[in-house]
């Protein structure tokens, strides 16, 4: 029986609800003598440190060791471009750490760090992106990317228009918060285990803050409960400061963050500001465009660059745009570091697309969903409309179309835009909104060299299998499509197979597991693996059958001749005769993605190996008097080419569609005029929850949608459904409008019932100004 597209529950899931799943955190009550790890924070978002004196933390009872820079044996930085100091002698946002206590209880390094005597000189602070513009602040390369001619698509437009739009950020808010526990052994090599989506850049960041070579650092993940991107890159410094801890006092360190602790010190979606130009013809063609991007990316470059780059790369959608700038620039302010988060800058730009094509759609007085129709890649036949502007070709260029028409039948569109019609007529003070959006998305990283993955599966006597891999597990289900991997390429019941701990002593120099590339990469190097295991197996079935190798079938844990199918043998069998001849029962796996090239400095070539597609429909009511509302029905198809994990696939559709509506219309991240988060906690910080969810939502997988040359004809899934929420921001936009005379509606974003009230207020007096 296949394994593989069978849609079978997450590999934990058990364990998830019953509480026996382990998670870093869970692991320092079997270590004897743990020291727990307690921040000194600073209390302004930009300040020079003038004296630091840790005396005063060995009055409390339980204190052991203060870390500062002094005690740092390498390279005092816990990022990978020099510009992260784990101690800073320059504050760079507000609850910045300037030390770490380690004591003998969480409690005591608290109290412990609340002693510790630091004078700081507080320096001006860059908070906004508007600041930082005005004043030139700005971190990494100016990128640009280019198409056609400006000038030329600007002269043949019958409209031009202008605008602005600010996106707020979001907090990843994981279920386990930043943790790290970190163990030295007696020939001084350190074992670090991480909550961390690249194990092995944690090792590398350690290793260069213990002055160690790499082979002296072993990292392990577990599991992790949540990551989004928010542990790409900055679970590195706890891991950092655990593993430093360690090193010093030759005992086991643990660090592991409160709620508030996370939020004050970790970094988040980066707001971005764009500000545009547009043409168009009377049918809502767009001609011309041009844009920058502005992104607020905090203290240090972390990920910012290539955030901003996938958002330029984004800035098109589903759209042909024939003569097309677009620039962008990363503000340095003096907040947490903005990092990685689902979509990486994708949903950004595509938003802001978004935003234009509905301006373009409602100052003409057309229906959206046909400007956004008219605006599509395509046909295929016509090389130039099947191109982006960084010069990629755009393969399956067709399934937008299909998509976009089979969920306008699926869901009714037409005959719901009428009820809606009807309704807001017959109802002065509430009014519902319809919108379809859709979503093209690029899947692999940005940077050409992280398109790798390796593997190692081990076959025991018992024909039981470990597989071993870079891809770590947060949740997304990426156990769960391995362990089908493995279960189809070896033959064997998914029961036969056992997914092993993330460590990088197994498999050396993995890439994150991000940009939804973690089944892609990782599931094709078990695969790897797993085929020279079988091919060896093979031969030796092979001679007991008396056929060619090629003529062997496993299946079901059984192994036959296709000639005779009555006679089999057990795999295990198989496997014991193999070793009695002294045929090697492991085997490591690599893949590497084909066909990838990007210069960076032009922003063109094929960064992408493939594009993931989808569509959503959603309906909302809006109550006029306070700008409430309510998500009515929504309706998704997304493309997922042969779905891997059925089951898991949806979940991750409904999942992110979900992350992206609390993005969008709850999740309302500020800072306060000091440069502190003001929203640092659940009670202020608006998450989306069953409450959110549609009376009616349906999801649906793309049938027959199989990929070429990647693991058994699957596509990702983790970040291309976030962008189907844009449907309900333009969906909110359809009800406000109705409250008014007909034209553009600006809607802040994130779209909270307050922006939602003022936008209505908006409407009401252009209704009432149009009506003088």
């Amino acid at each position: 029986m296949k394994v593989v597209g069978q849609a079978i529950p997450h590999e934990s899931a058990r364990e998830h609800v019953t509480g026996r799943a382990l998670y870093t955190d869970d692991l320092w009550p079997r270590y004897p003598q743990t020291l727990h790890a307690w921040p000194v924070q600073a209390p302004h978002a930009h300040a020079r440190v003038l004296r630091l004196e840790p005396a005063p933390a060995y009055r409390v009872p339980g204190v052991v060791r203060v870390l500062t820079a002094q005690e740092v044996p390498g390279l005092n930085d816990a990022g990978i471009k020099g510009d992260e100091p784990l101690f800073p002698a320059e504050v760079m946002y507000h609850g910045q750490a300037v030390a770490w206590v380690l004591a003998e209880t969480e409690e005591a390094a608290r109290l412990g760090a609340a002693q510790v005597v630091v004078e700081y000189e507080p320096l001006p602070a860059i908070l906004t992106i508007q600041e930082a513009i005005a004043q030139g602040s700005f971190q990494g390369a100016t990128l640009q990317v280019r198409r056609g001619d400006l000038e030329q698509g600007f002269g043949a437009s019958a409209r031009v228009l202008s605008g602005a739009l600010y996106l707020g950020g979001q907090e990843h808010f994981y279920l386990e918060t930043q943790a790290s526990l970190a163990q030295l052994d007696e020939t001084g090599h350190i074992l670090v285990h991480s909550s961390t989506q690249h194990p092995s850049e944690t090792q590398e960041v350690v290793a260069q803050v213990l002055g160690l070579p790499r082979s002296q650092v072993t990292v392990q993940c577990i599991r992790m409960g949540g990551g989004f991107g928010g542990k790409e890159v900055q679970a590195n410094p706890y891991a950092a400061v655990a593993a430093l801890g360690a090193y010093l006092t030759r005992r086991p360190v643990r660090v592991r963050l409160s709620r508030l602790l996370d939020i004050t010190l970790t970094g988040k979606r980066h707001p971005f500001y764009a500000r545009w130009k547009v043409g168009c013809s009377e049918e809502g063609r767009l001609l011309a465009l041009q844009i920058e991007l502005f992104s607020d990316g905090g203290w240090s470059q972390d990920l910012s660059e290539p955030v901003l780059a996938r958002a330029l790369c984004h800035i098109d959608n589903a759209y042909f745009i024939p003569h097309l700038e677009a620039t962008g620039r990363v503000c340095k302010t003096h907040k947490t570091s903005q990092t990685a988060f689902r979509g990486f800058g994708g949903p950004q730009g595509m938003v802001f697309i978004e935003e234009i094509l509905t301006q373009v759609a409602q100052t003409l007085g057309l229906p959206p969903e046909v400007v956004r129709e008219r605006n599509f890649y395509g046909p295929s036949d016509d090389p130039q409309t099947c191109t982006t502007h960084y010069g990629q070709e755009i393969k399956d260029v067709e399934r937008i179309r299909l998509i976009w028409n089979e969920l306008k039948s699926s869901a009714e569109l037409e005959r719901r835009r009428q009820e809606v019609a009807l309704f807001n007529a017959q109802n002065p003070h509430r009014k519902r909104g319809l919108a379809i959006t859709p979503v093209k998305f690029g899947i692999s990283f940005n940077f050409t060299t992280y398109n790798q993955a390796g593997a190692l599966v081990l076959v025991y006597q018992d024909g039981s299998v470990q597989v071993n891999h870079g891809g770590t597990e947060m949740g997304q289900g990426l156990y769960t499509k391995i362990q089908q991997i493995a279960a189809e390429a070896l033959g064997v019941p998914l029961e036969a197979i056992r997914l092993m701990p993330t460590r990088t002593d197994k498999v050396p120099n993995t890439s994150a597991t991000a940009a939804s590339t973690g089944a892609d990469l990782n599931g094709a190097a078990v695969k790897d693996a797993c085929e020279k295991i079988k091919a060896r197996l093979a031969g030796v079935a092979a001679q007991r059958f008396g056929v060619n190798p090629a003529d062997v079938v496993f299946e079901d844990g059984q192994v036959w001749s296709i000639w005779k199918p009555d006679e089999r043998l057990a795999f295990a069998e198989v496997v014991r005769a193999a070793y009695a001849q002294r045929v090697q029962l492991f085997a490591d796996g690599f893949y590497r993605t084909p066909g990838l090239h990007w210069d960076k400095t032009r922003m063109q070539g094929k960064p992408f190996h493939y594009f993931a597609y989808g569509a959503a429909v959603s309906e909302v009511e809006v109550d006029g008097f306070t700008g409430q509302y309510a998500l009515r029905r929504v309706d998704i198809l997304h493309d997922v080419g042969d779905s891997l994990s059925p089951l898991v696939d949806l979940g991750q559709v409904e999942g992110g569609f979900i992350q992206g509506l609390g993005w969008l219309t709850l999740e309302d991240l500020r800072w306060d005029a000091e440069g502190r988060v003001a929203t640092r906690s659940a009670s202020t910080y608006k998450l989306p929850s069953f409450s959110e969810l549609p009376p009616v939502f349906n999801a649906k997988l793309l049938p027959k949608a199989t990929e070429t040359g990647v693991v058994y004809g699957s596509k990702a899934v983790g970040e291309p459904p976030l962008m189907l929420a844009i449907s309900v921001r333009e969906a909110l936009r359809d009800a406000v409008a109705a409250f008014g005379a007909g034209g553009y509606v600006e809607l802040a974003s994130p779209a909270t019932p307050e922006a939602v009230y003022w936008a209505i207020e908006q409407v009401r007096q252009g209704a009432l100004v149009s009506g003088d």
